[in-house]
């Protein structure tokens, strides 16, 4: 009974080890920007998403608007905080952010990049640690375009 017990602490502290040395590890951050003009393109691990690459998998639909390309950029960074995010870096046609997780403080990247020609806002969000992000960035580019349309459709009210 004494070797189960010590067996099952033992594992537990390995995975607390583990899920520590990830934390740690997600807080060097990687290498970010503008390649060439476009974002990064996503690594060959199922966690990462973006927008201007449309590789099987990894690809996910830019930010489209029809609002005047400031007032757009204004309320893509509105819907940055509103969903959590901490902006890094802001440009004139780029944008850096950071989310951290609640739990074990893991950090993961959202660039931006407005394409004023094109009328959208691309994106990319991406996991510093490990292989599968089980869908968290897709899921977060899908609540931050939420929140940005929420902040269209409130400042088209106010504006009216």
């Amino acid at each position: 009974m004494k070797i189960l017990f010590y067996a099952v602490v033992g594992i537990i502290l390995i995975v607390v080890i583990m899920f520590i040395v990830l934390s740690i590890a997600s807080r060097k951050q990687p290498e970010l920007g503008l390649l060439n003009g476009q974002l990064r393109p996503c690594p060959a691990t199922p966690n990462c998403v973006c927008s201007e690459w449309p590789e099987a998998g990894a690809y996910v639909e830019p930010v489209v608007y029809s609002i005047a390309r400031d007032a757009a950029w204004d309320g893509i960074k509105q819907a940055i905080i509103e969903t959590g995010g901490e902006i890094v870096t802001v440009q004139p046609d780029y944008l850096r952010a950071r989310y951290v997780t609640p739990l074990m403080r893991y950090v993961d990247d959202v660039e931006l990049r407005i394409d004023e020609d094109g009328h959208v806002i691309h994106v990319r969000s991406a996991s510093r640690v490990g292989h599968s992000d089980l869908g968290a960035n897709r899921l977060r580019v899908n609540r931050i375009r939420g929140a940005f349309d929420r902040q269209v459709a409130l400042n088209n009210i106010y504006k009216q």
